[in-house]
Order: structure tokens, then sequence, then C-alpha cells
């Protein structure tokens, strides 16, 4: 297998990626969630609060803001009918806050927590029943530190979130092509795991390099069929943090360190009869592992296309103040269900500025004491704003103003690159496109680069979603455009368009919504 080949193919040929005819099973599709058994298991209390319009000041939480916290994070919030022509059955989803390529939620997430009136250890969290399952009792501080090459210091975090990707929950669907959704996916949820987390007066970081065997070691999870994809610390006061390997005087390996824990096995159910192998998918997964801390780097990423053309600065607009719980409720993802309408200069001003900055976020690859360029930038075609002449432009964080790039109105070009036609483009003022590296990083962080900008798109596409919510707008994240034609649109130097996203007006769709909570 040529991994650079099958990389590149993700990205700019599908079909080339993919197993030829293939056809999903859907008689025998898993679950969207894992059910492990046997297992010791803490319920969560179910009376969330229904407003995180304030953010809470700083304070260790118990359980019961510890499942508000997970709850709004990734519990299931809602169980919706719909019907897409008169003679079909009816279509019924459960809905997260956080969205996912075709309903699947091929992430979980384990939690290490160490708080009142729960037993130290680590935990699945359990959306389907809103409950915590025990895998392993105990003090894993040091464990974990070393894990993470003594970059942080665990001892002072009241917990740690392990977000996991399941190869087959989207495997059984998409083929191979899972393998670029399972980072997106995964970095959707930490989108939402941040926004909760800064609602609930929790400090956070993510990491993204760990020695990984030691990692799903401590989990008991088989590598054949599920991988730890980010680590994220929780606290309430100051942590150390440190962003590179060096705060280890030590070399730290994944062979040494999972010799302190005895292993471990869990039954967890599997609905499907069949689980087909995924060879691609375990040999990129295997590729991308880190097992020695000196592997550990950073990442400096150079500045955009420096090409001088007109620039357009968008208004200045306050902070944009909203109710998280009731923004992810709310949260749409229209289809046919855009309606075009106006956009003013100061919605599309909020959208970009309030998602670029929620987007700021703490992590392991950038100089935190240095000015660090976004790995993923955004691009979009504007249509009917205010003021500003129709075209594709690039968005400039730093000067908050658009670069224009091509006049014109390019939503027909858009729409003849769309694998289906599941949105109607000529609806749509705002389509977006989250780029990055056309290399994804391969020299800096090896095969990790790939998942790792997937992962950063993910959380930028949330941070978008979040905030056109917020201003009334419905998005759609798509991955079924042809890349190169956006690429060449926005004639990009050094980067690809990794997910497309329209944003807009819409109706309300036709289904029953019932929510998940009390």
């Amino acid at each position: 297998m040529n991994h650079d080949q099958f990389l590149s193919d993700l990205q700019f040929n599908i079909e080339r990626a993919n197993q030829e005819n293939w056809e999903p099973n859907w008689e025998d599709a898993p679950l969207s969630y894992k059910l492990y058994q046997g297992l010791p298991v803490v319920p969560l209390s179910g009376e969330v609060p229904l407003s995180l319009a304030v953010k809470k000041p700083p304070a260790r939480p118990g359980i019961e803001e510890i499942g508000h916290f997970l709850w709004y994070s990734y519990g299931m919030t809602q169980v919706s009918e719909s019907y897409f022509s008169d003679d079909a059955d009816p279509v019924h989803t459960f809905r997260r806050h956080a969205p996912s390529g075709g309903g699947l939620y091929p992430n979980e997430l384990y939690v290490y927590l160490k708080i009142e009136d729960l037993p130290e250890g680590v935990y699945h969290y359990d959306p389907a029943h809103h409950r915590l399952v025990l895998l392993r009792a105990g003090n894993f501080d040091s464990y974990i530190s070393a894990a993470l090459g003594d970059r942080c210091d665990i001892s002072s975090c009241f917990g740690t979130a392990f977000i996991s990707t399941m190869f087959w929950k989207n495997f059984f669907k998409y083929n191979n092509f899972s393998y670029r959704l399972h980072g997106l996916d995964a970095g959707v949820l930490m989108g939402q795991l941040l926004a909760a987390s800064k609602r609930f007066g929790f400090a956070t970081g993510v990491y993204f390099q760990y020695l990984d065997s030691a990692i799903n070691h401590l989990l008991g999870l088989s590598e054949q069929e599920e991988s730890v994809y980010s680590i994220i610390p929780l606290s309430v006061e100051m942590t150390n943090w440190t962003a590179n390997g060096s705060a280890s005087r030590n070399n730290r390996s994944s062979e040494k360190l999972t010799r302190e824990l005895k292993p471990v096995e869990f039954e967890h159910y599997e609905r499907s009869k069949k689980v087909l192998e995924f060879p691609k998918l375990i040999a990129l997964n295997e590729a991308s592992k880190l097992e020695s801390t000196e592997s550990f780097t950073r990442v400096c990423n150079p500045s955009g296309n420096s090409e001088k053309s007109l620039q357009i600065h968008l208004p200045q607009t306050e902070s944009l103040a909203y109710d998280l719980a009731e923004v992810s409720k709310k949260r749409s993802s229209p289809e046919m269900d855009f309606i075009i309408s106006n956009v003013s200069q100061q919605q599309l001003s909020s959208l970009l500025k309030e998602s670029t900055s929620a987007f700021s976020y703490r992590n392991d690859l950038d100089d935190i004491y240095g000015s660090n360029e976004p790995r993923v930038s955004i691009y979009g075609c504007i249509y009917n704003v205010g003021g500003i002449p129709n075209g594709a432009y690039s968005y400039n964080q730093a000067q908050h103003s658009l670069q224009e790039i091509q006049q014109g109105d390019h939503r027909l070009r858009l729409q003849t690159g769309l694998s289906i036609d599941n949105v109607n483009l000529m609806q749509v003022p705002l389509c977006l496109h989250v780029a990055g590296n056309i290399e994804f990083f391969r020299e800096e962080l090896g095969y990790r680069g790939y998942r790792i900008l997937q992962m950063e798109a993910g959380m930028l596409v949330q941070s978008l979603l979040l905030t056109a919510s917020a201003i009334g707008f419905g998005g759609h994240p798509l991955l079924g455009f042809d890349a190169s034609k956006a690429d060449e649109l926005y004639r990009m130097k050094g980067k690809t368009s990794l997910i497309q996203i329209p944003i807009g007006s819409y109706r309300p769709r036709a289904w029953l919504k019932g929510g998940l909570h009390s």
C-alpha cells in the first residue's frame, strides 16, 4: 500500500480510494454508540441545565456538573422522525450537539476523573444511557503524564478526556473514505467539547501527540477496532503546560510504559453480525502512531498567499453573546431547505470573527510564547452580501478582512462539483471552504499530520456552525465536492480545500422531534 497515494486519493479521487462496487449493508449496520457489557456503571443526572448563557466561574466540579458537561459535549439530545417521500418509511435519527457525517458518530468519549462522590479511575461515557462505565479504577496521573512526554501536570487536573475512533462504525457505509471522516468527526466533537468547557469554567488544552499504544492500553482498546485520536486535560487552576517534548528528561516509549499496567479486555455489544476487514485504515493508523516521546514536535505554519489584490475590511463587531445550550439545540444542517436571503456585512463579519476567535485554543503543536499562524483557514464564495461584490475570497483573520480572488457568481460552478445534489447551492449566499496544507504537514508530522489537519478543520467547522446558528443561519458540512475545482477557483498555492460548508437562511424541515433530557 502506498500511503501517500492513498491520502491523495482521499482528497482528490474518492472513487479510486474506495473499493469497487461498494454497497453498505444497512440491515447489518453497527450502532452509533458503544455498549460495554458486565462492567460497573454510574448513572448521571438527566436534569441538565437548559441554559448556558453565562460562563460559570472556575470551580472543581462534582459528579452532577460532570454529567451536564458530558451531555452537552456528546450526549444524545433529540430523537427525530423524518419523511423523505410520501411512500417511504420514516427515518429515525438520534441527534447530538456535535454533528457527524451520516449521523454515524464513529468517535467515543472516555474520561479519567478525580472528583468527589466518584471512585478515581478511567470511564467510558455511554451516551445511550447517559452514564459512566468504569474501565479501570485507580490513580493514573503518572502514567498519563508519561504518555504525554511529561508535558502536562496531570496531577493538577480533575479530569482528562480521550477522544477515540471506532473504525467499523464509519467503514460499513463509507468504505476507505471513512479515514478522512474519522478525523473531521473527531474535530467536530473536540470543538463542541471545548465550547462546553468554557461555559462550565474548565481550562483545557489539546494534545495531538502522545504514546498511542500506551494510551490505548490504558483504555483497554483493541487497536484493530479503535484508537485514540486526541487527549484533552481538564482543570480549573493553573496547569503546567509545555508545548514541546523537551520537558521530559528521559525518552519515554510505549513498550516500557505499557508494562506498568496489566492488560484488560472488555466485552462490548456489536450489532453487526459480520464486521468486514479494513486493512488500509489499520495500516494508516499504524503508520500514524507515535511510540517514543522523541517523535514529539512543533509546527510553524507558513503564511498564506502574498499576492496583492482588493482588500475589503469588514466592520468591527462586538463579541457575540449567545446561549450555548440554545444555539446547540437549534443548530440545523439544511439540505434542500436553504432559501436565498440578503446577508448584511455585519452578519458576515460576526460569523467570521466569532468563529475564528473561538477556534483559538491551546495545543501541543504551537509555540505558546510565539505568534502562531492557524494551520487551517477560511475561503468562501459570497453572493448577495450587502456592499460586497459577488465573488471568491479568502479571509484574513489578523486584519479581519476579505481578500478578493475572483469576482462573479460561482454558485453554479460549485454545484457542478458536488458528487450528490443534496444541497441547492443556488439558494445559498455563503459557501465557505476550510483549507489547509496540501501536503498535510507530512514532512513535519509524518502520517499523523493528515488526521491532525482533519481534526483542526473539524474544530473550525463546529465553531462556524455554532456561530451560524447564533445569528439565525444553518450550515451543512459537505465532503462530497470536487476539491480540485475549489482549489482552482481560489487559486490556492500550497493549500487544499478540506471541507465545504454552505451557510444561509433555511425553512424549517417537516419532522417530529423530541428532547432526550429531563
